[in-house]
């Protein structure tokens, strides 16, 4: 099974970012496909990154915390 074959999993980092694992398609708001260098991602959900989609890790400068 190739990269792009392998289903992606998502793990939810308490009080942090979403980690993908595995190729998933990603695209700007407008519709222009955003490169995956890398296996593994990290996305921002707390909105304040500065290189979204990517987190920076700015959720510990703004104390971000999820729900439990």
């Amino acid at each position: 099974m190739t990269a792009h074959e392998e289903q992606p999993v998502i793990v939810a980092c308490p009080d942090g970012p979403l980690l993908v694992r595995g190729h998933i398609d990603l695209t700007t708001p407008d519709g222009t496909p955003i490169e995956q260098h890398r296996r593994t991602v990290a996305l921002c959900r707390c909105g304040v990154s500065t290189i979204k989609p990517f987190c920076d890790g700015s959720h510990k400068a703004v104390h971000f915390r999820t729900d439990t």
